[in-house]
């Protein structure tokens, strides 16, 4: 097999074409980026059911809470809340000394041996004078404290809600810890907002391992907050930026869309993920946060008053009154994003610690929205168009062809995108489309992106290839189906005239609480998983090029003979990226050649993805098994703790002489100056 590589340049490759779709899918945002470690730490949480058409939540205030001691009184009462978006509260009664209240978290507190956490929590001493104290037990011994005096004057010290903290520093590594409040003395004292975060967490948000995971892929956009939970199962469900942002302890819980995810007749209407909930402490400042410390471009997308059009049938007219809302939130978010402190909305984004803008440029109007005879999303769009543009010509707006790419609802959208095109070249910078797939689809539409018209723009915006689904399927995630992956991101790239932004779906998965598989980076308390797919992406993102070069067909015979590959070039750099997938079970060998067919000589930094085997966890590796994940639906329907296959880049600086190896089973870029040029 051989490439002939020419100096003939493609099209230009957009800058940060790769980035990154998070969605707080899987426990991604509570439980994962989000570094809070307390379960339920408002006392606010539902416990949900239902399906299409018929979804409904009871308040279940004390989900992760669990008494110490006997006889003890655990009370979720309302009256003089900390907030009152939050109105409930704990009234703890301590019959004796030394009890108190535990809390779950997940499956339990993990705590690294010399690192430190944040203990923080609302208090207010309704008949109490005397210590509480912060613990992280194991087994029921007490591995780590620290002592707290509540305020009791005599006056109205004990009435109002005073806020604590602490730091407590682990001795040792602690795994499936207990955390834990006593009261030293009887007595009764009232609790809110208990917090406990890693004291490493990055801007006092994030946790850090998490986070340095998505900051070295060096994405070129963040798309949040999700797709599903932006329209909500119901419209009261549904993801209202205004109600994540300001201070964490007023921000209005909601449950999570996916806590409904995958109920039936045969269970109740109610899985093991009922109590799926968001605290909203990772909202809006916070991801346009999370995009400034990442590098990466911020793209949010919103609701069009419509809740999601699979699992729902509510919408907002647009000639109610109420549709303006929709509407208005669109334009107070770029206010928020990119207005001066003299204006209300970046006048709060400057009060929450942000004085600078965030340099919004992209907003999503609507996920998976399409036209039918019930919606009419198609004018929905052109009514946040022009009400955006009037005010804010500058913002690039992303459309939405629905939820796939291979029904009638897909060819409407796209006709009705270019045809307002034709008149308004600004109308729509870029159409989401998404695509869950056999790793075969991929393999055979290589040549997807190659006849569309140019005059919109594609963002692939969510994909991935799927061997198998399902929940908890840790093994869905296989280096065949990374490689299907990188095959079909030749001909992205081989497009990208006409693909300007790029992302896989979804991001994260908790092992043991995730709905969807297969996922890019999986963890658990104490570890992260990388799977085959990150790898992918991060190749793909670190390894763009400014311009494609042209391979004159070549590429399309080489992938007859089951080699993918594509070729750009740095032009700041005068070096040229190949890139080459082999998924076969055997070696192969490309020869590199120039047009007057001499073997190209050079040196070479290569980067090769190889496989590295996994298995599932066990009580091997230290870790809590099944039967500490979330509620199950019945006893013998335990959440597996499955890894994805691991997979590793190999570097290597290495001499091409006239060929490049390509090891079974890998994807490999390679990058190196022409001799002469």
């Amino acid at each position: 097999m051989q490439l002939t590589i020419s100096g003939k340049k493609g099209v230009p490759i957009s800058e940060g074409m790769t980035g990154l779709f998070f969605e707080d899918i899987n426990y991604a945002a509570d439980g994962g980026l989000y570094a809070e470690m307390i379960e339920n730490r408002s006392f606010e949480f539902f416990d949900c059911y239902g399906d299409k058409g018929d979804y409904y939540v009871k308040r279940d205030c004390g989900y992760g809470w669990s008494p110490v001691g006997q006889d003890c009184r655990m009370e979720y009462v309302m009256g003089s809340p900390l907030e009152r978006n939050n109105p409930h509260y704990l009234r703890f009664t301590a019959m004796k000394e030394g009890q108190g209240f535990a809390n779950q978290a997940y499956t339990g507190i993990f705590m690294e041996k010399g690192k430190e956490y944040r203990v923080s929590f609302y208090a207010r001493t309704a008949a109490y004078e005397g210590r509480a104290l912060v613990q992280v037990r194991k087994e029921g011994q007490v591995c780590v404290e620290a002592g707290i005096e509540l305020l009791h004057s005599g006056g109205d010290a004990g009435e109002v809600w005073n806020r604590y903290e602490t730091v407590l520093r682990a001795g040792e590594d602690i795994r499936a810890g207990a955390f834990v409040i006593i009261l030293e003395k009887a007595g009764v004292a009232e609790f809110d907002f208990i917090s406990m975060m890693p004291g490493d967490a990055v801007a006092g948000v994030f946790r850090r391992d998490l986070f340095e995971k998505l900051k070295e892929m060096h994405p070129g956009f963040i798309r949040f907050p999700g797709g599903c939970i932006v329209e909500g199962n119901t419209l009261e469900n549904r993801y209202r930026w205004k109600e994540s942002v300001g201070r964490p302890e007023s921000r209005r819980g909601n449950f999570n869309r996916w806590a409904v995810h995958g109920t039936t007749r045969k269970n109740g209407w109610h899985t093991r993920y009922s109590h799926y909930n968001q605290t909203l402490g990772l909202g809006y400042f916070e991801y346009f946060l999370l995009c400034e410390l990442v590098g990466a471009k911020p793209l949010p997308v919103l609701n069009v008053g419509l809740a999601c059009q699979y699992q729902s049938y509510e919408l907002v007219r647009r000639e109610d009154p109420a549709f303006q809302e929709f509407v208005q939130d669109a334009l107070d978010l770029i206010e928020f994003a990119c207005g001066g402190q003299d204006t209300f909305w970046g006048g709060l984004r400057a009060r929450m610690g942000h004085a600078a803008p965030f340099h919004l440029t992209m907003l999503g109007i609507g996920n998976e929205q399409w036209q039918s005879a019930e919606v009419d999303f198609f004018e929905r769009y052109q009514a946040f168009e022009k009400a955006i543009h009037e005010k804010y010509p500058q913002i690039k707006l992303i459309g939405s062809a629905g939820p796939d790419v291979l029904t009638e609802r897909y060819e409407q959208a796209w006709d009705f995108y270019r045809r307002e095109a034709k008149e308004n070249p600004d109308f729509c910078y870029a159409v989401d489309e998404h695509y869950y797939v056999k790793p075969e689809w991929f393999y055979d539409h290589l040549d997807f992106y190659d006849a569309y018209p140019r005059d919109v723009k594609v963002f692939s915006g969510e994909y991935a290839a799927h061997p198998i689904s399902g929940m908890n399927r840790g093994d869905a995630n296989t280096l065949d189906g990374a490689l299907a992956e990188a095959a079909f991101l030749t001909g992205v790239e081989r497009n990208a005239d006409v693909v300007a932004l790029s992302s896989y779906a979804p991001l994260f998965a908790r092992l043991g609480y995730a709905q969807w598989s297969p996922d890019l980076i999986w963890f658990d308390e104490e570890r992260v998983y990388c799977s085959p797919s990150y790898f992918v992406q991060k190749l793909y993102s670190e390894n763009a090029g400014t311009v494609t070069v042209s391979l004159d067909g070549q590429d399309r015979l080489l992938a007859k003979e089951g080699i993918y590959v594509s070729l750009t070039l740095n032009e700041n750099t005068d070096e040229y990226i190949l890139k080459a997938v082999n998924p076969s079970s055997e070696a192969r060998e490309l020869a590199l050649c120039t047009e007057s067919g001499a073997p190209i000589c050079a040196n070479a930094a290569v980067q090769i993805l190889t496989e590295e085997k996994s298995r599932p966890l066990s009580d091997a590796d230290g870790l809590p098994g099944a039967e500490t994940c979330p509620q199950q639906e019945d006893a013998s329907s335990p959440a597996p703790r499955i890894l994805p296959e691991h997979s590793c880049i190999k570097k290597q600086e290495l001499t091409i002489s006239g060929t490049l190896q390509l090891p079974a089973r890998t994807f490999c870029v390679a990058r190196f100056s022409m001799p002469g040029q």
